[in-house]
């Protein structure tokens, strides 16, 4: 099952982003079967205040258990995260359904 993963950070936290990016990248990296679509949700001036990300799980708490180990998750870096099933239709411009 597909899942989207949108995660906002605390405010103030880029510097906790930045450096544990490195290990953010390794585990989406370990990870990479999973991740469909991974990156950063920006903010007006460019800087990074969240993460995106669509995952493919089992279930629902197999997602809730990628997001509990990410290294930013594991950091305090979110705020909030919201965890939704979701289904692809369009890929690339194409109708996929």
């Amino acid at each position: 099952m597909l899942f989207a993963i949108i995660c906002t950070d605390r405010p103030g936290r880029l510097d906790l982003r930045q450096q544990t990016r490195p290990a953010h990248l390794a585990y989406a990296q370990a990870n990479a079967a999973q991740v469909r679509h991974g990156g950063p949700l920006l903010g007006e001036d460019g800087t990074p205040q969240g993460s995106l990300i669509l995952l493919e799980a089992a279930d629902r708490a197999a997602a809730e258990a990628f997001v509990a180990a990410d290294p930013y998750a594991r950091a305090g870096l979110f705020e909030s995260v919201v965890i939704r099933p979701t289904r692809i239709v369009f890929r690339d411009g194409a109708l996929v359904e």
